[in-house]
């Protein structure tokens, strides 16, 4: 938690009232976006993500499972958040696990739809190999490195530019003799599926300070909010997923108004990432 003084907090939010943040910012823009892909070599796919001071990096793991019971025609996807000591001096010990738990179930909830998988921005069915059989397992690893405000909106993106980036090896299954036996599994070392991200959702984090919204709030910022709500929207401008935090509670038709904002403010964002990501990836292959 950023420690302010009075003048600093009133400096803070008069700037927000009038439309003119600190750093020069209206209330619904974002900071100039960074990314980088490739970063990880040994990952089938991989982003750096940076947002101002803010910078992450999401790694994708593939690894060939057994679907589940409940969903023999999906894959799996798990995600998992981790936040470096060295980031803030706040995540050392039992406050880096606790953020990193409700950074992690955040992230559940805008991209893969939470427990229920409804809305998924991530279709777990085209993970799918053989129905019952094989499938892939994605793993999502994310690594906070520098904690400089709304770190929730640059994993979204930092998931969203590596699995862009994210080669899975083609795949072919060989009918098994019989019930009893395992198919059996060839994975190609030089064919690789491209990850079809077209669906996949940003999120934006709307900061409520005073009776008004602001996105990609600073450190600073997020210290005076009376409440957050996190809404990730796909390119169609479907919401596919929604989680809020912070103690004040919200009447649902500001909620609604949230939505409306974030699906106004999506459409830009989408396009400015994927412009980068696009130009990430170009430079990416451009490397000797």
């Amino acid at each position: 938690m950023v420690g302010l003084s009075i003048g600093e907090k009133n400096f803070i939010k008069g700037g927000i009232a009038q439309d003119m943040r600190n750093d020069g910012r209206k209330r619904l823009t974002y900071r100039p976006i960074y990314v980088e892909t490739g970063v990880i070599p040994q990952a089938n796919g991989s982003a750096r993500i940076k947002l101002g001071p803010t910078d992450v990096i999401a790694g994708v793991k593939a690894e060939l499972g057994k679907p589940s019971q409940a969903h023999p025609d999906q894959g799996k996807i798990y995600i998992h958040v981790d936040c470096s000591p060295t980031a803030e001096p706040s995540f050392e010990g039992r406050g880096g696990e606790e953020l990193s738990a409700e950074l992690t179930a955040a992230l559940e909830g805008c991209l893969l739809g939470g427990k229920s998988g409804a809305g998924a921005g991530i279709d777990p069915s085209s993970l799918s190999i053989k129905e019952g059989k094989v499938c892939w397992d994605l793993y999502i690893d994310c690594l906070v490195i520098s904690s400089g405000g709304n770190l929730l909106d640059a994993l979204g993106a930092a998931i969203k530019a590596a699995l862009s980036n994210t080669g899975i090896p083609r795949v072919q299954v060989r009918e098994a003799a019989s019930s009893d036996e395992q198919a059996d599994v060839d994975v190609s070392d030089e064919e690789f599926l491209q990850f079809d991200t077209s669906g996949i959702p940003v999120i934006v984090t709307l900061i409520k300070v005073g009776r008004h919204y602001i996105v990609d709030a600073t450190s600073e910022e997020e210290s005076l909010m009376n409440s957050a709500v996190s809404i990730s929207v796909n390119r169609q401008g479907l919401v596919c997923g929604l989680t809020k935090r912070g103690g004040i509670g919200l009447d649902p038709s500001v909620i609604l108004d949230m939505i409306s904002v974030a699906k106004h403010v999506s459409e830009q964002l989408i396009n400015k990432l994927d412009s980068e990501i696009e130009a990430a990836e170009k430079a990416h292959e451009d490397e000797p």
